[in-house]
């Protein structure tokens, strides 16, 4: 019997659960609500620097919609949900009953309570909305080289730092917590980024909070801090952190604790009700707790079994590997797992910015951080292996103590305990993985291997060969 699938929300989780509900069901009804056009927030640093423009950012289109036969409600809030009856209510005043729903709101900025947070010029970089503000503002003041402050140093500044900085911008930093990327790097780590980034002209202020914005001239800006140290900046980009976008599910009858609880087929407490995504607190890997991951590969793995669910499938999570990778004015960062973990093996190395840890449970990995320019990181598969380890679970046997004697011989322990074996044959939804059905104006995915790379992927013909 056919059904109506409500979905609420428009990034990965929501475009991915749409995807995999028409993989099982061609012949119930999707209605989408969402008060952004779909998009990928990962892609908005891109826009900042000027890489790709807005249209790029998004990840649907009135065609990809229609040929899926999703009814759209853009723009359009939820403001009411009542899990008994199955209905929702839209900030419209018009009501949407459903069979399944899917709730995947994500999370918004988290408010900075000081002085001077309404002036022109001084706001959050969360949003399409956010980002047309900022360059707008930019542009309107002709500002070629703005000088920015960021008053929060964790993951979510550091995306658009780096994308500020491709542009040339005149950036600054200010942390409250005594290191830079506090929930991402330890204390070493986070040591040699702040060295890394005083390298490159970006000024670094930890251990400090900001007391107040006041406005100069033009656009000038002064950002007092904690002590009475004044920094100027044209453009303040408040970066303290997001919440889930739970308020308007308050009397609904669904258990939240920090985000909505899920279990492991992403379903809520109410019957029919599943969530994803950074709204969601559910199953992680090495740990009994449930967690929220405001990534977006959790969010496109939620999607995706809420999706089959929903459909009808019996789909489970084995949960979600925490896992941050950012580039920092071109240091190279990534962290996985619990790498507070207290067995560990470490590598430091100041001078080349080069920082390795792997951290360990009894014979298991649980947890990595790895720093390092391009040339010694991005191009080695160290950290995708060390990922690939880290979700299936793999038992190191001896393995172990080989790796702690030679942590950048990754590679010999991956092949040797088969992690590739198990990563093939994992289906996270019970079939192959398909490509996302959009692409901007239909087009398609282009490389050109550089020197190095091209005798691996040139055909034989193109070799010459029969």
């Amino acid at each position: 019997m056919a059904k109506h699938h409500v979905i609420v929300g428009g990034g990965p989780a929501a475009t991915n659960a749409v995807e995999t509900i028409r993989q099982f069901d061609t012949q119930s009804t999707i209605t989408l609500v969402s008060d952004e056009p779909a998009h990928s927030r990962m892609a908005l640093p891109y826009w900042i620097s000027g890489q790709i423009p807005r249209e790029h950012v998004l990840t649907g289109d009135e065609d990809y919609f229609r040929r899926l036969q999703v009814q759209c409600r853009v723009p359009a809030r939820a403001t009411r949900l009542d899990a008994q009856a199955k209905q929702l209510t839209l900030d419209s005043g018009e009501t949407l009953s459903f069979d399944t729903l899917l709730i995947a709101t994500g999370s918004s900025p988290v408010g900075l309570p000081i002085p001077g947070v309404d002036l022109a010029g001084v706001q959050p970089l969360w949003t399409l909305d956010h980002t047309q503000a900022v360059l707008q503002y930019v542009e309107q003041n002709q500002l070629q080289q703005p000088r920015v402050v960021f008053i929060g140093a964790g993951f979510i500044g550091f995306i658009v730092l780096g994308a500020m900085f491709k542009r040339g911008w005149k950036l600054t930093v200010v942390e409250r917590e005594p290191h830079v990327l506090p929930r991402m790097l330890d204390a070493p780590a986070a040591q040699m980024v702040q060295s890394w980034l005083h390298s490159r002209g970006v000024e670094v202020h930890c251990g400090t909070s900001v007391q107040e914005i006041r406005q100069g001239q033009g656009t000038t800006k002064q950002v007092v801090l904690e002590g009475g140290t004044q920094l100027e900046a044209d453009v303040v980009i408040v970066a303290t952190g997001v919440k889930p976008n739970v308020d308007w599910l308050d009397g609904s009858g669904l258990e939240i604790d920090q985000g909505i609880l899920i279990d492991d087929h992403c379903r809520t407490s109410a019957a029919d009700i599943y969530a994803a995504g950074d709204v969601a607190q559910g199953p992680v890997l090495f740990s009994q707790q449930k967690e929220i991951h405001a990534i977006q590969p959790t969010a496109v793995d939620h999607g995706r079994v809420a999706g089959a669910n929903m459909a009808g499938q019996d789909v489970s999570y084995p949960g979600s590997l925490a896992m941050n990778v950012v580039d920092i004015c071109g240091l190279q960062a990534a962290s996985f797992g619990r790498w507070d973990a207290p067995e560990a093996t470490t590598i430091n190395n100041p001078s080349r910015h080069i920082y390795r840890k792997l951290c360990y449970e009894g014979d298991r990995l649980v947890g990595a951080i790895f720093l390092g320019q391009a040339s010694d990181l991005g191009m080695l598969n160290d950290v995708g292996m060390v990922k690939g380890i880290l979700q299936t679970q793999t038992p190191l046997g001896p393995w172990k103590q080989f790796l702690q004697e030679n942590p950048f011989d990754i590679r010999r322990v991956f092949v040797a305990c088969q992690v590739a074996d198990k990563l093939c044959r994992f289906r996270l939804i019970g079939r192959p993985a398909q490509p996302r059905g959009y692409r901007y104006q239909g087009g398609q995915p282009t490389a050109t291997p550089g020197p190095g790379h091209a005798s691996y992927v040139q055909t034989k013909a193109q070799q010459g060969g029969s």
